[in-house]
């Protein structure tokens, strides 16, 4: 393989990892859409049963806002790929940690994309023909508990992608193509996604962990943009 040949796969590693970070980023922002603008909502019920119950009724949302989630957490993995690509020739240690910190981080989070797959077996049997009340509440306790494992999940995956990112920043500041703007920019996302990650984890009940996927989705659109832009000009 000759040297324009192996330019032209660098350039091709580095448009489609940019161009999938920012798609990525913006099936994030869809995701919420469908959340705040559809039936499944923010506000938790009232009640435990409250979850079961109101589950037929937002069956056909939750599936399309999971499966958004999850090709958009696919897609970062590429942006991943491609940053390390980028990093490695002035920065090979940061640039390797921080890559597979964040993709490791990436996989936690979609383990945890589809819930309405565990659920979706308990609300059938909860709303089933002849179902009692006692089994009813243990469905429901059953269905708590899952949630609870899917939570634990996202906040592992909250905490784990800004520590990759915060190695990717400091790798960012020896590398010529980032500087320190970016570098510095990458650091601190990272730092405030790390910082609301650790208090949702104290406060489960809190929504201070928004801050984590909001840091992270900024990151996604402004490397994505940079990491497009290297293969313009390279």
């Amino acid at each position: 393989m000759n040297d324009l040949q192996k330019m032209e796969e660098e350039k091709g590693v580095l448009r489609w990892g940019g161009l999938a970070g920012m798609l990525g980023g913006i099936l994030l922002i869809l995701t919420w859409v469908v959340i705040l603008a559809g039936p499944v909502g923010m506000e938790d019920p009232v009640d435990l049963a409250g979850f079961v119950t109101r589950f037929p009724d937002i069956r056909a949302a939750r599936i399309v806002e999971n499966g958004i989630y999850l090709v958009a957490l696919i897609l970062e993995v590429t942006l991943f790929l491609a940053l390390y690509r980028a990093l490695r020739r002035t920065s090979l240690a940061p640039a390797l940690f921080g890559s597979v910190l964040a993709i490791l981080g990436l996989a936690v989070l979609m383990a945890g994309t589809l819930p309405h797959v565990a659920h979706a077996p308990l609300s059938d049997l909860y709303h089933a023909p002849g179902a009692t009340p006692g089994e009813q509440a243990t469905l429901a306790l059953l269905w708590q508990a899952t949630l609870g494992v899917f939570d634990a999940m996202l906040y592992v995956g909250f905490f784990v992608v800004p520590t990759g990112l915060i190695a990717l920043g400091v790798a960012m500041l020896g590398a010529p193509a980032f500087g320190k703007g970016f570098g510095g920019v990458s650091v601190l996302l990272g730092v405030v996604g790390l910082v609301a990650a650790v208090l949702q984890m104290v406060d489960p009940s809190s929504m201070i962990g928004a801050g984590s996927y909001f840091a992270c989705l900024i990151f996604y659109f402004v490397l994505g943009w940079k990491v497009y832009s290297l293969s313009r000009a390279s």
